[in-house]
């Protein structure tokens, strides 16, 4: 492998790598703030924290899921 392939590898590691951080964060964090700014509008006792912290899981483990996926098939590039 010559040099500028394997500075070109590493750099998509890195890349995937914070794109997995950020889904992680990011999703999660909107969900439970969303949810909070719910429960404050509606009085749901902490259910919509709850119900906004499941989505923002789901939404993490789809995004990275799916950016994993992109990651793993794009070798021709």
């Amino acid at each position: 492998m010559s040099e500028p392939s394997k500075y070109r590898q590493l750099m998509k590691a890195f890349a995937l790598m914070t794109t997995i951080t950020s889904y992680l964060v990011g999703a999660i964090l909107i969900g439970v703030f969303g949810g909070r700014w719910l429960d404050n509008q509606l009085d749901g006792g902490g259910l919509y924290i709850v119900i906004g912290l499941l989505v923002g899981i789901t939404t993490a483990v789809y995004g990275i899921y799916q950016a994993v996926h992109q990651f793993m098939g794009d070798d021709s590039s």
